[in-house]
């Protein structure tokens, strides 16, 4: 449990300061959805739907987010934050290319780096990463185990919502 905790923690501090300009960026992008009268639209895939989840229905939830849903109509007004766990997967890339082709402005969250070679990165207008890419701790047979995405995904969640919230205030 104490290494689990070590862990999790330098992970988290790893993202925070590794991130801090992008999650800025990403709350100043969603927060245009808002101040233009648009939506944010949070495209959760895979174990990242719990980010959408966490938007849409905690006791704080995110002001003006709405759930993606595929062939939903999205506006010039609405920003987009999509997640998910791999820059390769096909659904996020499909949306991804989709939004780039319409010039909607979105933003990523996802475990690999913004390399040259992460299409994902490239299309989006601001991309954080976790850097989650393999487990965390050692397992028995020399694997390494446990990929927290979900949480690593909900504390980037919580960094972009307080600048969002500040943001929008400042506007009203």
């Amino acid at each position: 449990m104490k290494i689990l905790t070590t862990q999790i923690g330098g992970l988290l501090q790893r993202i925070a300061t590794n991130d801090e300009e992008m999650i800025e960026e990403t709350a100043r992008l969603l927060a245009q959805a808002t101040i233009g009268e648009g939506r944010v639209i949070f495209a959760g895939f895979e174990e990242l739907g719990a980010v959408t989840a966490t938007a849409l229905k905690s006791t704080a939830p995110f002001y003006n987010a709405v759930c993606y849903e595929e062939g939903m109509e999205i506006g010039k007004a609405d920003r987009i934050w999509l997640l998910t766990r791999s820059a390769t997967d096909v659904s996020a890339l499909q949306l991804a290319k989709l939004l780039a082709e319409r010039f909607i402005p979105f933003a990523v969250l996802a475990a690999d780096k913004a390399t040259d070679d992460n299409e994902l990165a490239s299309l989006a207008y601001t991309y954080i990463s976790t850097g989650l890419t393999r487990g965390l701790l050692p397992g028995d047979n020399g694997e390494r185990i446990v990929q927290p995405h979900a949480l690593a995904a909900l504390f980037v969640y919580e960094a972009v919502k307080l600048a969002y919230d500040e943001m929008i205030a400042d506007e009203e």
